[in-house]
Order: C-alpha cells, then sequence, then structure tokens
C-alpha cells in the first residue's frame, strides 16, 4: 500500500513549522528579523537531532547556553519551562515574570540548586526557583535592582497602595483624638495650620500621626492656643511671596481699588496681610498712621479685636461696583495622584457656571499632589460652589481658597 501526501506550499509550512512560518511566509518573509529566522532554524534542527537520538540531552542544554541572544537571557524554572528576560535581570523579575503573587512574596531565591542574594544578576541557562511567604511583603529596595519594566511597575503600585492605606490609618488616628477631646478642625483649617507651621502637607501630617513623628494631642493644644491668641498683624508681615503675590496684585487689580464713602478718590490704602482680603470679601478700613487705611475682612481676627479697643478709627470701605466683571479668585487643591485627576479637576471647575480657568501649578511627589487653581468668579458664593464641587471628586483630600 502506498500513502501519497498532496500539499500547497502554504500547507507545507504550516505542517513542518508551525501556523507562525505560514504567517510570516504568507505576510513577507524577507521583513521578518533574518537573525531571528537563523535563530528558529537552528532551535528546529536540534531539535530534530535530539528526537532522532543524535545530540544528547546534556549536550543539548550546553548548546542552548553557548547560542542564545546576547541582549536577553534564557532561564528555567524548575518544571522546565522557559522564561525570556533582559540581560541583568535578577530573581525578582523572574518571580514577577511568573506572576506577581510570587514576586510579592518572593522571600529568597535558588539559582542551579544554591541559595543566592535577590540582586544576583540571571545567566542564560540558569534554573531558578523562588521561595515565598505569605508574610513577605515588597521592599522598596527591590526597585534599585529590578531590571523589568513590570516588576518595577509591580514594586511601585504596591509602595504607592501602602502609602495610601498608611495615610488613611494616620487620619482615623487623627480623627479620634479630635473626637476625643470634642474639637472640630476640618482639613481646610488644618491644612492652613500646618502650613503656617512649616509642616509639607496633609499626607506628611497624616503619615507622622501615624507613625508616631507628629504628636496628635500637642498638635490640637497649639491649635486651640492660637484660636484664643491670634497671630499680631506684624508678625504675619512676611507670610506672602511667589505666586500668592502675584494673584493677589492681579486680583485687586482688576476691581480698580477701593470705595470710601461712595466715591472712588485716589486716597492712600493698602492691604492687611493678616487676612490677606480680594474683591468679593466682606471688607472694612483701619485708619493708621502713615500707612494711609489698611483693609481688612470683616472677619479678620486682628480687625475684630481692632474694632474693641479703637472703633473711632474704622471706616466702611466697599469694592467698587462690579458692572459685571468677573474678580480673580484662586484656590488649593491636595489629594491622590492619579489618572485624569487634572482632567476631573478643570470638568468640575468649568461646569460650574463655565468658569473660566486662568492659570493651573500642580506639583506632585510619592503619589500625592498640590496644587493651585486662578480663577474669574462672579462672587464669593460662586467660589464657595466650586469648592463644594472639588471637594466632591475623588481622591481629594482638601481644597481651600488661596491663602497664606
Amino acid at each position: 500500500m502506498v500513502e501519497v501526501q498532496i500539499r500547497t506550499v502554504a500547507m507545507h509550512e504550516v505542517a513542518e513549522k508551525g501556523v507562525a512560518a505560514h504567517w510570516a511566509y504568507k505576510d513577507n518573509a524577507a521583513a521578518v528579523d533574518p537573525e531571528l529566522t537563523n535563530w528558529v532554524s537552528w532551535v528546529r534542527e536540534i531539535f530534530e537531532n535530539a528526537a532522532e537520538g543524535q545530540v544528547p540531552t546534556q549536550q543539548l542544554l550546553e548548546s542552548f547556553k553557548l547560542n542564545l541572544y546576547q541582549d536577553e537571557i534564557y532561564v528555567f524554572t524548575p518544571k522546565g519551562d522557559l522564561k525570556i528576560l533582559p540581560s541583568a535581570s535578577t530573581p525578582i523579575d523572574f518571580a514577577y515574570e511568573i506572576h506577581s503573587k510570587v514576586g510579592d512574596h518572593c522571600i529568597a531565591a535558588k539559582v542551579n540548586g544554591r541559595i543566592v542574594p535577590l540582586d544576583t544578576q540571571l545567566k542564560s541557562g540558569d534554573q531558578v526557583e523562588i521561595l515565598t511567604s505569605k508574610n513577605q511583603t515588597p521592599n522598596p529596595d527591590w526597585e534599585k535592582f529590578a531590571g523589568t519594566h513590570k516588576a518595577k511597575a509591580h514594586i511601585r503600585r504596591w509602595i504607592k497602595d501602602e502609602q495610601r492605606k498608611a495615610i488613611d490609618e494616620g487620619k482615623e488616628q487623627w480623627e479620634r483624638r479630635l473626637k476625643k477631646a470634642k474639637v472640630s478642625i476640618n482639613d481646610d483649617d488644618l491644612s492652613r495650620f500646618i502650613r503656617e507651621k512649616k509642616l509639607e502637607n496633609l499626607s506628611a501630617f497624616y503619615l507622622g500621626v501615624r507613625d508616631g513623628k507628629v504628636d496628635a494631642d500637642e498638635v490640637i493644644a497649639l491649635y486651640l492656643e492660637e484660636q484664643k491668641h491670634p497671630q499680631p498683624v506684624a508678625a504675619e508681615e512676611s507670610r506672602i511671596d511667589g505666586l500668592f503675590n502675584r494673584f493677589i496684585s492681579t486680583a485687586r487689580g482688576v476691581t480698580g481699588g477701593i470705595v470710601l464713602n461712595g466715591t472712588h478718590d485716589n486716597f492712600m490704602h493698602n492691604y492687611a496681610k493678616c487676612c490677606q482680603p480680594i474683591p468679593g470679601d466682606e471688607v472694612v478700613g483701619f485708619v493708621t498712621t502713615g500707612e494711609g487705611i489698611k483693609i481688612h475682612r470683616r472677619s479678620c481676627h486682628n480687625i475684630q479685636a481692632m474694632m474693641k479697643s479703637d472703633s473711632n478709627r474704622i471706616v466702611d470701605v466697599q469694592w467698587p461696583s462690579d458692572n459685571g466683571v468677573l474678580f480673580v479668585a484662586g484656590i488649593r487643591v491636595a489629594g491622590d495622584d492619579r489618572p485624569s485627576m487634572l482632567n476631573d479637576l478643570t470638568h468640575a471647575i468649568s461646569s460650574s457656571n463655565n468658569t473660566n480657568i486662568r492659570s493651573v501649578n500642580i506639583e506632585s511627589e510619592d503619589g500625592q499632589f498640590e496644587g493651585t487653581f486662578i480663577l474669574n468668579v462672579e462672587n464669593t458664593d460662586h467660589l464657595a460652589r466650586i469648592l463644594d464641587k472639588i471637594k466632591r471628586v475623588p481622591g481629594i483630600r482638601g481644597a481651600e481658597r488661596f491663602e497664606e
């Protein structure tokens, strides 16, 4: 009996070399990397020879070790599965190549049967076994010697997640201390207070509380003491600089000054730096010696004290009628640095009465961000509605009027 097979060139390619070979032949064989084609042919040849008993198994493995790509390494699992990694990869890269959970719980590694440090550089032909423990978690130092993007990305993600958890734990501890002390301090007031005390930001504050580096009871006591005895104006004179200085100059310049007794005369006046009034605030004037009239917010602690001690030096002032002109206002925002956060913030702002955003300044570090937005608003009610919308954006930890 004679068996005859009739097949086309395409059928032959699939039968002898697989579907991938047929794809390369059909599309454009010349476009395939010649080095890759030669390597595939070499692998096919030695395995065919091995199947026919011409090449011993040990010799086959040594041949693999000598002929693999120089910019890649080929390592094996204990079961013989092949893993391709960039050169200079370490057991950490190998662990994450197996699975993210293997990488996260990697506690040690065996290379060719011997336990080695996790920063050991692997070589082609190595057999790698990863030892894991359910109690092990990624070490931030791993990122220094991890070579693959996959490993680095998983390590960074774990670090950010852990930091967020730590911040939340610190916030919970802070809120428990507030409740025990029967004190109410919202995020806006707390942000302002910790900036005055030269602390970094809310996230750093919560981490400090959680790690015991910040005494929550001491902070509460300082805050309450400051509320009882507000700092005098002179101590506040040096607080304003940079972006905030430019902002208030622009905001006040748009309105064209202050109205006294219904007239817009060019009388000598300046703005109190303890409360930094801007158009839209309810304001009051205090007649000084040599500095003209100093303009305060009506809610300012200092002017409240002056009204009691020197009421005869208080004068009524107002901002000029806007005549449809928008005021310039600033807001400060802090929260989690996540994808689309800036887009969500700008949408929340612009969707409120079609608010125009004049400028944005954002800084991000360790998964957290702080930023300032300079806006055109109709009045303080308009600004309050914008702040309310921003606080509803997921991941926002605080939003307040831009004040130094």
